[in-house]
């Protein structure tokens, strides 16, 4: 098992070591953890393989504010959480499945895996169940008591971030820019809503009736078709292969269909097209390098400083 000062040196160094032994910190108190996640994972993705994009979303959304401490789980009486921020709020995904992970783990182990846990490792292999590489991750992250609303609002990237902006935002936890659009890449997996769009359709640049030119005209109405003019419209895919982990979200940019305002701004840049253009090639770095951009971000600011909630949603009594 690792030891104390292991787990706070990769909670406060940003150390590159990550890798050894890493997965093995609950192999004395909790031995069944890691596969009990994998294996409920399974079931979950082989169930809905949708969900697969909403866990790894969560993970995301949850290390971009306070680091990786689950603050993004957590329910406030008063919608001021982080789950309540505009970026997250009816958007979120993996609520209900990660406390049905936590739950299991609390009958084998009472007290012992954090939800920050859980929802890092849930969020790995649900990215292995639909085809992407996996990663070693430092366990042993405690679960956070603050998750504020204007803190989400503030940090979190937007689907209508210019590159600028989305540097910003990755750069203020720690991630460069070929991590931001590798990461980006994660967009392969999962599914929006028609208002994350419906500005780049209707009301581009606050004009009424306006079109975002740099949409592929044909993909435009396709996303029109799905999502009529002031109505909620359709559930869509990130890109076409919808719940299947691969490169095709980078050949969508490059071809203008990118979903996002955000997804076509990154080709806006010299470094940003020129990295699209080399994860969009058959046999690029795409897996490798998203499975090590995963590595970095899931060791965002966690410390061993904390709490292991009993219920992921709420504070320990």
């Amino acid at each position: 098992m690792l030891n104390i000062f292991t787990i706070i040196l990769f909670a406060t160094t940003g150390a590159a070591d990550y890798t050894a032994g890493s997965d093995a910190y609950y192999a004395q108190t909790c031995p069944q953890a890691t596969t009990i996640v994998n294996n409920m994972v399974s079931k979950i993705v082989k169930e809905n393989k949708n969900i697969a994009g909403g866990l790894l979303r969560l993970h995301f959304h949850d290390c971009f504010v306070r680091g990786c401490d689950a603050s993004v789980l957590l329910d406030s009486p008063t919608n001021t959480a982080e789950k309540d921020a505009r970026p997250n709020a009816n958007s979120l995904r993996g609520f209900k499945e990660i406390e049905e992970i936590k739950a299991a783990l609390e009958v084998e182990c009472p007290g012992i895996v954090s939800c920050a846990d859980v929802l890092a490792l849930a969020a790995r292999d649900a990215v292995v169940k639909v085809g992407g590489n996996s990663w070693s991750l430092a366990l042993g992250r405690k679960d956070g008591r603050v998750s504020l609303k204007s803190e989400a609002d503030e940090k979190l990237p937007r689907p209508f971030s210019n590159f600028h902006e989305l540097v910003q935002k990755f750069a203020a936890v720690g991630l460069n820019q070929q991590e931001m659009v590798v990461l980006s890449g994660g967009h392969t997996i999962g599914r929006a809503s028609c208002g994350a769009v419906q500005q780049r359709l209707y009301n581009f640049g606050g004009v009424e009736g306006a079109t975002d030119p740099s949409i592929d005209p044909k993909f435009a109405n396709e996303l029109k078709n799905s999502c009529p003019q002031n109505q909620q419209g359709s559930e869509l895919s990130m890109d076409r292969s919808k719940n299947r982990f691969d490169n095709l979200y980078f050949k969508a940019v490059l071809a203008k269909k990118g979903l996002f305002e955000s997804d076509a701004n990154l080709i806006t840049n010299p470094v940003g097209l020129e990295l699209v253009t080399r994860y969009s090639k058959q046999g690029s770095s795409f897996y490798s390098d998203f499975a090590a951009a995963m590595l970095k971000m899931s060791n965002i600011q966690w410390s061993t400083d904390g709490e292991i909630r009993r219920v992921c949603s709420t504070v320990n009594a």
